[in-house]
Formats: C-alpha cells, sequence, structure tokens
C-alpha cells in the first residue's frame, strides 16, 4: 500500500470513511463515517499487546483524527460486546463523556460496566434487530448477525453519500445456540435497494468452506467431562456466554460444580445471565471461595487467560501463584478459544507448563473444542452474491485476509477497481456509487501502560526489548567543570548480562582516557562527555561480548 498525502477538503453530500483500527490488523477496531459535517463512528475496541511490546497493557485507535472535532459525533454505534470493538470506549469517553452510545441489550450492558470501573456514567441507546434509528446525516438500520457473542448486529447506513453495509463480526451459522440467524433476507433487502459500499469481516477470508456450528462443540465437552478424572479447567474468553453455557450444562449432566475464575468473566457472565442470554442450571454456580468444599472430581473452574496472558487466571495457576486454584496431575485443561495471531508463543508456553504439570490439556490443535465467530469463504461468496455492492471494502483483519476476501468479491463479479483494499488512516470518499482513497491520515498506536495513555511510543518500546535481549549498562563520572579534570569514576555497573561487573576492568583505562580527552577540551559539555564514553564501552561490547546493551552515561559536573 503506497503512501499517500492528505485528503481534500469533503464535499457536500459525501460520505468519507476513515478506519482507525481493524483494518490491516485483528483488534483496535474503530471506523469514522462524515457527512455533511456530522460524525458516527462503529465500534471503538482495543488490540491486545505482543510480546515485542513489553510492559504494555493495551493498544488504542488513534483519536487525533477527531480529537478536535469531538463536538460534531453523533453517535458511537457498537456491533457487538468483545473487547476489540468496545474495550476503547473509555479512553474516547474521556474527551467527551456524553457522546451517545448505541448498541444491542447485551453489547450495552457490558460496556456500561466497563465504564462504571472507569467512573464514567454514559448516555446509551438500546437497539435491536430492524430498528431504523436517524443519526446526525445517517439512518442506521440493525440487522441480526450470527457471532461467537449474543445480539451482535450489523448496521446498514443510509445517506446523501450513498448506502453502506457494515457486517462487523459475523459468520452463518444455521444452527445457533440461541436461534438467532445471520438475517440474509435484511441483506437481501439492503441489496434491492442498492449498497453502494459493502464493508465485510475478513478474519476467515483464507479460510476455505464453511465455519462448523457452535452445536458442534456440546458432545465433544460432554464426551471430555464423562472421562475426566480429576478437576477441569476450562479457559476460554470472558464474553463467550455460548461456550460458557456449554460448559455448564455438561456440567450439570456429569454432577460437577461451576466456579466462575476471573474478574471480567464473573462480571460479564452475570451481566448474561441478568438479562436472560445465560441459563445456569440450578445447584451448578458455586463460589470461588468454596472451591475447596468439593473434591476435585466435581469442580469445573470456567477461567479467562486462554490466549496466554501473563495476568490473568490460568496463568497464574500454571506458574502457581493463584491463592485458590492449583492444577496436579489427573487434572484436565480445556482451552475454549481460537488462538489469536500474535499469541501463538505464549499460549504454547501455557500449554507446556500445565503439562508439565501432570495435566492433559485439550485444545484446539488436538481436539474440536471451539468453533470460529468468523465466515468463511463459503458464506462470504454467499453474502456477495446476496448484496451485489457496487463496492467492496475488507475490513477486520491482517492484510492477507483483506487481499483474500478482496478476491472472493471480485471472483462474484465486483469489478476489482472497485475492491478498495486499504490500511488504518486511509480515506475513502462515497457519492453517487463512486468509491475511491483520496488520501490517508497519520494513524499510529497509542500504548495504555499503566495509568499513562500515549506516552509511550516506539522508541520506549525499542529501549525496553534492547533491555530484554540485551542488558544494561551504565557508567557514571563527577567532572570539575572549572580545573576541566575528573574528580570521581568512571564506574561501571551492569545488570541484566551473564557477564560480573569485573570483566569491565579490562576496558574501565580505555574509558577513562576517553573522558578525561573529551573533559579537557573546553568546548565539550556534559553530554559529549557522556558519548564519549558511550562510544568506548559499545565498540567494546560488541566486539568482545557480542552484545549490544542498552548504555546509560551519566556525567555530573561539580
Amino acid at each position: 500500500m503506497t503512501e499517500m498525502t492528505l485528503p481534500p477538503v469533503l464535499a457536500p453530500d459525501t460520505v468519507r470513511i476513515v478506519p482507525l483500527g481493524g483494518v490491516g490488523d485483528i483488534g483496535r477496531n474503530m471506523t469514522v463515517f462524515e457527512c455533511n459535517d456530522r460524525i458516527v463512528i462503529v465500534d471503538c475496541g482495543v488490540l491486545f499487546p505482543e510480546e515485542s511490546q513489553p510492559g504494555v497493557d493495551l493498544i488504542l485507535p488513534d483519536f487525533d483524527y477527531i480529537a478536535q472535532r469531538l463536538d460534531k459525533v453523533d453517535a458511537i454505534i457498537l456491533t457487538h460486546g468483545h473487547e476489540d470493538h468496545i474495550g476503547a470506549v473509555p479512553y474516547l469517553l474521556r474527551l467527551r463523556q456524553d457522546i451517545p452510545i448505541v448498541g444491542s441489550e447485551l453489547t450495552i450492558a457490558l460496556v456500561e460496566a466497563k465504564l462504571a470501573e472507569h467512573k464514567i456514567k454514559p448516555y446509551t441507546f438500546v437497539v435491536q434487530e430492524d430498528d431504523i434509528v436517524p443519526l446526525g446525516s445517517f439512518e442506521c438500520e440493525f440487522i441480526a448477525v450470527n457471532h461467537s457473542i449474543p445480539d451482535a448486529l450489523a448496521v446498514f447506513m443510509r445517506s446523501a453519500g450513498g448506502n453502506i453495509l457494515i457486517t462487523g463480526d459475523f459468520k452463518m451459522d444455521q444452527l445457533p445456540l440461541d436461534g438467532r440467524i445471520t438475517d440474509l433476507r435484511a441483506f437481501a433487502r439492503a441489496g434491492e435497494e442498492g449498497v453502494d459500499l459493502f464493508m465485510v469481516d475478513s478474519t476467515n477470508a483464507e479460510v476455505p468452506g464453511f465455519v462448523r456450528s457452535e452445536g458442534e462443540i456440546g458432545p465433544v465437552l460432554d464426551g471430555i467431562f464423562a472421562v475426566a478424572e480429576g478437576q477441569i479447567v476450562v479457559a476460554s474468553f470472558a464474553s463467550h456466554v455460548h461456550r460458557v453455557q456449554q460448559v455448564l450444562d455438561a456440567a450439570q449432566k456429569h454432577n460437577r460444580k461451576v466456579c466462575f475464575v476471573g474478574r471480567s468473566m464473573v462480571r460479564n457472565m452475570g451481566i448474561a445471565a441478568d438479562l436472560g442470554y445465560l441459563t445456569i442450571p440450578p445447584d451448578t454456580l458455586i463460589d470461588l471461595k468454596d472451591v475447596e468444599r468439593y473434591p476435585l472430581n466435581q469442580r469445573v473452574l470456567m477461567s479467562t487467560g486462554s490466549q496466554g496472558e501473563p495476568m490473568a487466571v490460568l496463568s497464574r495457576i500454571a506458574s502457581g501463584t493463584h491463592k485458590k486454584i492449583a492444577v496436579q496431575p489427573g487434572d484436565t485443561v480445556v482451552f475454549a478459544s481460537s488462538l489469536i495471531p500474535g499469541n501463538e508463543n505464549s499460549v504454547f508456553r501455557l500449554i507446556n507448563g500445565l503439562t508439565r504439570l501432570g495435566a492433559k490439556v485439550i485444545h484446539q490443535g488436538n481436539a474440536a473444542v471451539h468453533v470460529s465467530g468468523h465466515s468463511a469463504q463459503g458464506e462470504l461468496l454467499y453474502c456477495y452474491n446476496i448484496v451485489e455492492p457496487l463496492n467492496v471494502m475488507p475490513i477486520h483483519g491482517e492484510a492477507r485476509h483483506l487481499v483474500a476476501n478482496g478476491s472472493l468479491a471480485v471472483k462474484t463479479g465486483v469489478p476489482a477497481e472497485n475492491v478498495l483494499l486499504c490500511e488504518d488512516g486511509t480515506v475513502v470518499d462515497l457519492c453517487e456509487g463512486k468509491a475511491e482513497i483520496v488520501g490517508q491520515v497519520p494513524c499510529g498506536y497509542v500504548f495504555v501502560d499503566g495509568s499513562s495513555v500515549g506516552e509511550i511510543g516506539e522508541a520506549e518500546l525499542t529501549d525496553r526489548r534492547t533491555l530484554g535481549r540485551e542488558g544494561f549498562i551504565a557508567v557514571f563520572a563527577v567532572v570539575d567543570a572549572q580545573t576541566r579534570s575528573v574528580l570521581t569514576g568512571p564506574h561501571i555497573q551492569a545488570r541484566g548480562m551473564a557477564e560480573d561487573d569485573a570483566v569491565f576492568s579490562e576496558i574501565l583505562p580505555d574509558v577513562s582516557a576517553a573522558l578525561a580527552k573529551a573533559v579537557a577540551n573546553e568546548s565539550a559539555d556534559t553530554y559529549q562527555m557522556q558519548q564519549a564514553m558511550r562510544r568506548v564501552i559499545g565498540r567494546w561490547a560488541a566486539t568482545k561480548l557480542r552484545r549490544a546493551p542498552m548504555i546509560i552515561p551519566t556525567v555530573i559536573e561539580a
């Protein structure tokens, strides 16, 4: 994708579409829609960090594009309640708390609970399928779609610039656990009215055929429960209501008690049960404080941490740091979720750790314990043929997924020039049936690191990666600015390196000589003195130790 310039001023009766996340990566989904000086945002999610981003808690979309125009935002539409679609809402509402949030009943309940933790009381508006709601310059019709969380919605947006159909995350499970299928009749009606731009979930665009039904997982879990002798731990996403329902049903059948473990799991399942999306069998659910009252062969722990997150419940169980729960020989651990790209090393490390403890570990690689929530190629082809869009913009995926999705659209008759392969920050204008890329706006990663938001950048992450791989060398000296002499030092200390500090005695004379030479130069300031020491140590570490550690020189003038 080529580098582009900033877009022109938006023309009247034209829709501008700007993805600020989720186009080029899996997560951080957020798209801005503008028309006639009004803005509607669809989704506002987070991306979870990879191992190459040490210390980062979350990654947000870049709000800079709209930060100075938040008064023009009429609504945030949330397609469903997964973190990669709602997790960044609290951070956006810090900039303007009264932006209306629109979504289905379960989605709104989940985001309200999240916002309560941030002490934000939002203005929310609950919609359901078939509702038509005017939002600024757009008329939005909501369409039922099936996904791995209940109550997901697609959005059909009508405007002066054209009609846009956004699938959100979806699949076409014909036998869903809740009986709520993707409404292809509504997709067809939108197609008959005319879809000028079809924005389509790309996550499984490389996968041939059709995604299996959620209903196929129940018998697999039942078989696992039937032969398990000890404690059972099932790890899944904290929002996967359907999977939790299947675990509860299997537990009841095999006379086991279920305990929800993990703050988000307890919170989300409580909300789902209160709203009727989760049915808890009588005398099945127990509290964590009561777990030890039951023998191992009567326990089921429903936990978070299926992606190997270091602070999640399952990782703490595997490392032996959880206060209440331990895994031992004879236990069964089930990873009942898909593997998010980028998390492979963390998950396999966790699986190996649990296996060493003697647990039988069951995962997607050795048993059919999960089905995807995203449409595969067969389902996507059906949608293209039903909708017959004029233009297509693949969304929600990495570059390879977007390209694969675009190729499917071309196979169904969409002209190749009408398939827009974009990335985060790409600007697309839609008017009178024509969609075209008109520019690019700055759109980087915004890192959440503890209480700081956006203060950590790539330079700091590079330093952290260097510290982790190569170690740290500090060199300290005090000089007399008046006499241009070295009063003390240089002293060298290292951390995170195999070598003892004594090894630096070899290079210390050269460092001292370089510092003395720099100090003798009357025009040299402390920065130049520091750099003189850094260069000597850096060259020596590279040749002698075969390392490139972070070197922090400090010179103080007395």
